[in-house]
């Protein structure tokens, strides 16, 4: 049976709940209200998990803060016994307009500070990522205010949308593969 680890970024606590930042915690709880599943507290994150097309996706929200999210993915793909390449990790990304996808096998962590201690917990940048375009519609030195602000108006009618198709990637990612997944959803 393949199992697959997605990982969704994000800050927890309710200050944090509707920000840019927290699009990864987003997503998956979005995922999880159409699978009709909860997440659980345990060590690390939360979890939730679903059957779909004969594989196994195990949901992680880490709750360790976004800055300390490597622990977190290390643990969970150790003890389920997750290959690097079925790990998937959501994040938010000024350098994309809002609601674009951009989905990678590898890369370097651009600078958001999640994927940064990924890449030094794991010790590797050899894994696919999922990046949602947060825009960049901030002043000079206003970039961390940007991120941990709410979505705006127009940001929220269109999010649905974006959401929908987001938990179509994932779930491309995990019966079609990476490749097909890019193919796909990369730029829609």
């Amino acid at each position: 049976m393949k199992k697959f680890l997605i990982v969704g970024l994000g800050n927890i606590g309710d200050k944090y709940e509707n920000t840019r930042h927290n699009i990864g915690f987003k997503i998956l709880d979005e995922l999880a209200t159409k699978e009709e599943i909860t997440f659980e507290s345990q060590k690390l994150g939360a979890i939730s998990k679903f059957r779909f097309k004969g594989r196994t996706f195990i949901l992680l929200k880490p709750s360790t803060y976004m800055n300390l999210s490597g622990k977190s993915v290390k643990y969970w793909l150790t003890k389920e016994n997750i290959p690097l390449e079925n790990l998937l990790v959501i994040c938010d990304d000024l350098n994309l307009d809002f609601g674009s996808i951009r989905v990678k096998p590898k890369g370097s962590d651009g600078g958001h500070n999640g994927l940064k201690d990924i890449n030094a917990v794991l010790q590797t940048q050899q894994y696919p990522r999922f990046r949602f375009g947060v825009g960049s519609e901030f002043s000079k030195g206003r970039q961390v205010d940007y991120v941990l602000g709410e979505w705006d108006s127009d940001e929220n009618k269109l999010l649905p949308e974006r959401l929908n198709k987001s938990i179509e990637l994932i779930k491309s990612f995990g019966t079609a593969g990476l490749n097909n997944t890019m193919n796909a959803f990369n730029g829609t």
